[in-house]
């Protein structure tokens, strides 16, 4: 009986091990180009990196080693941070509204206020081009739809990261991460995190990374599992709002205050 029992506490212990991710640094852009990177936003159809230099206020493209493809793609933007792309529009946070660029041009279309807003941060677009914005001060979430802003959640304390995934919505508290279906049914995934979550992006079904900008990066599955991936807070190099390319598992994070892109492997 002792033997059956220590033969399942290894095997558990086994699979375990077997289960822990692990990042593997590819390459980090250089330090003169970026202002205040807060945003990377990876791009499959043209295979290049969209970095939100917010310090420059504008959006700087590179290739996927990160090298400059053009420093000055669009400028002008106030505070500029989390962004998507849809139907050849690039769309990107502001500090009351989302500015909305011309992919092709690299120039500003128009922008969508919100008048209630205090600090908009992070952008998702659902299937249909509907787009969420948190605003991190005001502890909300806003839907726009047409053009027309309206406050989806309200009471979520440092309001950031946000994921869409079919009809659910992902969104990352200062300190939780959280699921919100389409009739707003709020699921908590993992909590007790240190102040300053950031950044989501899924690398598999029901499996994610998330990170803080100050320094960490997490892998969490839909049922609460956490795994510390990586720790830079005694380097201070932070952990902003990250990307990913599930073709090559290269996860990209722009690091705010050393004025750099990393780019990892995930393992």
């Amino acid at each position: 009986m002792k033997k059956i029992v220590l033969s399942a506490i290894i095997l558990l212990a086994c699979s375990t091990l077997l289960a822990q991710h692990s990042l593997e640094k590819l390459w980090e852009s250089d330090s003169l180009t970026l202002e205040g990177p807060e945003s990377v936003l990876f791009d499959a159809q043209s295979n290049s990196l969209y970095v939100s230099s917010m310090g420059s206020g504008s959006v700087v493209r590179m290739d996927l080693d990160g090298k400059v493809i053009r420093k000055d793609w669009v400028t002008g933007l106030n505070s500029n941070k989390g962004s998507a792309l849809f139907n050849g529009l690039f769309y990107t946070a502001e500090t009351s509204g989302i500015a909305v660029i011309d992919a092709g041009k690299g120039s500003i279309v128009k922008r969508i206020p919100v008048d209630s807003a205090k600090m908009l941060n992070d952008v998702a677009m659902d299937p249909r081009g509907v787009i969420y914005v948190s605003d991190t001060r005001a502890a909300r979430v806003y839907r726009i739809e047409g053009d027309k802003p309206t406050v989806y959640l309200e009471n979520m304390p440092g309001a950031n990261g946000l994921l869409t995934v079919n009809a659910d919505l992902y969104v990352l508290t200062a300190t939780s991460f959280l699921k919100v279906n389409a009739n707003k049914v709020i699921t908590q995934i993992a909590d007790g995190f240190e102040s300053g979550l950031d950044g989501i992006v899924m690398v598999a079904d029901n499996e994610f990374i998330i990170s803080n900008y100050k320094g960490m990066l997490w892998y969490i599955k839909a049922d609460g599992t956490k795994q510390l991936l990586l720790d830079t807070r005694p380097d201070r190099i932070m952990s902003n709002d990250i990307s990913y390319n599930s073709k090559t598992r290269t996860l990209y994070v722009p690091s705010f205050g050393t004025n750099r892109v990393i780019a990892y492997r995930v393992k």
